[in-house]
């Protein structure tokens, strides 16, 4: 009889082993994989943590009209025509990539607006797409050796001043790049094939303020 009542114990471990797996879901095949999130809330007014400014003024400023109030990014200089205020972020490196950003120009007048730098490699290096409302474009550039080369522009009508949303996905040689959720730019190159890092941009006097900086590997893509 002992053989039998060993053997209810091995059944019931059985059944909670079966039941146990229904219960825990598994992890999904090709789950997304993590992004990073720059809000500046969490920061001191100032130059900002995590990223590394090669020209132009940088700051970490209030703003509680901002999409995630109160802080924002801001580039303050007003710069001649032939400046690119860049700003890096330290840490990151990203090739297929989905990246943006809430964007809102408030001065300049020889340049306005801004954009989203990524797969740098060092500030004369770099893809850059911004909006110009002064213009009323979008264009995306390649910046080798300090000079920059146009892909594509496209013609937007947009309220000037109010915030928007710039985004850009690329992989591999694919770039496309979007306004508010619209996409208006869609462009191959292969200029930087490499991962870089990424990173915000204006031209000349444009001062902008930069909320919400988001960028994220595509999930499958090389990084």
């Amino acid at each position: 009889m002992r053989p039998a009542t060993l053997a209810i114990p091995a059944i019931l471990l059985v059944l909670l082993a079966a039941w146990l797996a229904g219960r825990i879901p598994a992890a999904p095949a090709d789950e997304a994989p993590a992004g990073t999130r720059w809000t500046f809330d969490e920061q001191e007014p100032g130059a900002p943590r995590g990223f590394r400014a090669e020209a132009g003024t940088w700051r970490v400023i209030r703003d509680d009209g901002a999409p995630s109030a109160p802080q924002v990014l801001a580039q303050t200089a007003a710069n001649d025509g032939g400046t690119f205020n860049l700003i890096l972020a330290e840490g990151v490196s990203l090739r297929d990539l989905d990246l943006s950003v809430r964007m809102r120009a408030v001065g300049g007048e020889i340049d306005r607006g801004g954009g989203l730098v990524w797969r740098a490699a060092d500030a004369r290096n770099y893809y850059v797409a911004r909006y110009n409302p002064l213009e009323s474009n979008y264009r995306v550039y390649y910046v080798r050796d300090g000079r920059r080369t146009q892909l594509a522009s496209a013609d937007v009508e947009t309220d000037g001043t109010a915030w928007h949303v710039l985004r850009v996905r690329m992989e591999g040689d694919h770039i496309e790049c979007f306004l508010d959720g619209v996409r208006h730019l869609d462009v191959r190159d292969g200029t930087f094939a490499g991962a870089g890092t990424v990173g915000l941009w204006t031209k000349a006097d444009a001062q902008t303020r930069f909320d919400n900086l988001e960028a994220s590997p595509l999930p499958g893509g090389e990084r």
